[in-house]
Formats: C-alpha cells, structure tokens, sequence
C-alpha cells in the first residue's frame, strides 16, 4: 500500500492544544463501517451506543514523567527524552541536537526548577537522534524522572516553561484509570473516561477488562518509506493477564462485543490471540509485540473500537484503516474536519462499531 494514501488535509488550528475541561465532555463521531454513516455525539453518551454484556477492553500503562532538560558543559541547552533502561544505570534516551554530543562527554540534568540536579556521562550515541547515557548515583529512572521529568507531550501540542501547564498536563496527559509505570507516550483514546463515566457502564451492565502496552515514544513516527510494507515498526511491552483473557473469552462466547479503547488495546489483543478448535480466543501473554495491523489485516478479537484523530501517513491511521475500510476512514475524517473536530492527542473521540 501507498503510504500517501494515508495522506489527508488538517487545519493547523484543529490540533487540540489542550484537552477538553471535562474529559467526558470532549466530542465523539460514531461511524458505522458497514454503511459509512456518521453521527455527532459527547463522549458521556458512550453508554448509548454500547449493549448489556459488552466488554471495555482499557489499556491501564501509566506514563512516566520522561521528558527532561540538560545543559552541556559549553552552557549549550539540551532537552531529552526517557525510552529506556536496557541495563542497570543505564538510559536509552533521545536527545534534540545529539550530534553535537561526543561519546565519554558529561552533561548536566536539570530540575524542573531549571537548576543543576546532577550529572550523567554520554556513552555513546545511536541512530536516529538516540544515545545511552549514564545519569550519577544509585537511583532509578522512576526516583530520577519523578524528581526532574516533565509530561512527554508530543512535538504538536506547544509549551512554554509554566511550572502551572507542566502540573495541569501530568495530571491530564494520564487516564484515570493508569497503574503500571512505562509508557513514554499516553493511551490517548482513554483520556475521555472519568471514574464517573466508567462507573455508569459498568451499572450498564458493560463489562470492563484491563491490559497493559507501555506506549513507545515510535508512536510518533511518521511512515517515512513510500509504501507500508517498508515501514519498521516500534517493539512495545505487552502484558494481558489472565483475567482480562478470561473475561474477553467469556464475553465473546456468551454474544457481547469487545470493544477496544485505544490502537494499543487493540495490538496487545490482537496480538494475544490464538486460534482454538473453537474459533479464535485471547490468551495470557506478557513480552514484546511489533504487530503491524495495516489494510488487509483480518481482526480475530474486536468488534468496535474507540480511538482518537490520528496523523496523516501514520501507523495509527492504517490501523484504523485496515478496521473500518479507507475510504470510510477517509470520509469521516472529512467530516470531522468540516464540524471542525479537534485532532490529536488532546482532541476529541471517534466509536468505530
């Protein structure tokens, strides 16, 4: 496939710099991929287009603080970004302005109060904007970025240094219901539930199961080859237990819809899933996925998803393709444009059913 085909027009003023005051109030288009049809709704009105005995599937990752600032020892500025410990004491980080950098080079990590906090060595340097660095003294990364990080937010949404955005965003760049520490990057599509919300589906009789994916910071990345089959995608953790196996088979066999929240759900049950005598089923699976879902991909778990606006020529945007059809897609991205939706990740909500 084409990778321009994922191409599509976007007012720059439709990129959702900040998320809706009330996350449930943000708005939600229902697209029905059978017929293409469209419908304007609030993202509290979920409940009313759900049935009695279908399954939330939520991605529960919760993102760590990874965004940091450092400066060189010329007093040159540099801002990082957290993906990884692939060894004791040492980070796998992405730096802006990394081939200024030399390998054995020391540099300063800063607060949040943009005073020196400590020190970290650059071991050496990777492609792609990437180095390893070892930061001074015995703390982990979570001790460290608690105290220094800031919300990763993605290059499209703009700040300045207020300490007051930085305290807002790390409490709305989170979805409420985040446990485990690793993303880099938040399940945005769950970003519109408030406790109150989920609490109303489940009166609904809508069962909820809970995965973790630690969304990577390859998220992101544009497809930058001319057609997808050339694309290389991110390796992202995936844990689904067994409960939430359980429930997902339980639910199938007794006749309600898995509805996925968010492109990472989707991945890690897909990616779970094994076919039986009976059809196909979820099964437990904790380790690495590097499922690419593209146009021509045959779902084997889901029956719906909730998901955000994505970015032209990304992963993100196939992989709803390859759901509800391009042209679909395509047609009711053009709507939200036209009733000018908000795009992205602070931006409002689609139901694909």
């Amino acid at each position: 496939m084409k990778t321009e085909q994922l191409d599509y027009c976007l007012p720059s003023d439709l990129i959702a710099q900040q998320p809706a005051e009330v996350r449930s109030e943000s708005r939600l288009l229902v697209l029905d991929r059978t017929t293409g049809h469209v419908a304007d709704s609030r993202f509290c009105d979920l409940g009313q287009f759900l049935r009695p005995g279908d399954c939330l599937v939520l991605n529960d990752t919760k993102v760590i603080q990874a965004r940091f600032f450092a400066n060189r020892r010329t007093g040159g500025r540099l801002e990082g970004l957290f993906l990884a410990e692939p060894q004791a004491g040492v980070w796998e980080v992405m730096i802006k302005g990394a081939g200024r950098l030399r390998s054995g080079e020391e540099i300063v990590l800063l607060g949040r109060d943009c005073q020196p906090y400590g020190t970290a060595r650059i071991l050496d340097k990777l492609p792609e904007g990437r180095c390893r660095i070892e930061p001074e003294g015995p703390d982990g990364p979570p001790a460290i970025l608690d105290r220094i990080g800031l919300p990763p937010l993605p290059p499209y949404i703009k700040r300045d240094a207020s300490p007051e955005r930085a305290d807002e965003d790390r409490q709305r760049y989170q979805t409420v219901y985040a446990q485990h520490p690793g993303a880099v990057a938040a399940p945005t599509a769950g970003l519109h539930f408030t406790q109150d919300l989920l609490d109303q589906l489940q009166q609904r009789k809508i069962e909820l199961a809970h995965l973790t994916l630690h969304v990577g910071a390859g998220t992101f990345k544009p497809v930058a080859s001319e057609t997808l089959e050339d694309h290389t995608i991110h390796a992202e953790q995936v844990i689904v237990g067994a409960k939430a196996a359980q429930t997902v088979n339980r639910v199938r066999r007794n006749g309600g819809r898995i509805i996925a929240v968010g492109t990472t759900s989707i991945r890690a049950l897909e990616s779970a899933a094994v076919r039986t005598h009976s059809g196909w089923e979820v099964q437990p699976l904790e380790g690495q996925t590097r499922l690419f879902i593209a146009p021509g991909y045959r779902f084997r778990i889901i029956d719906a998803m909730v998901t955000n606006f994505h970015l032209p020529r990304s992963t993100l945007l196939a992989l709803v393709a390859a759901f509800a059809g391009l042209e679909t897609i395509l047609a009711a991205y053009r709507h939200a444009i036209q009733q000018r939706y908000r795009f992205y990740s602070y931006g409002d909500a689609m139901l694909i059913k």
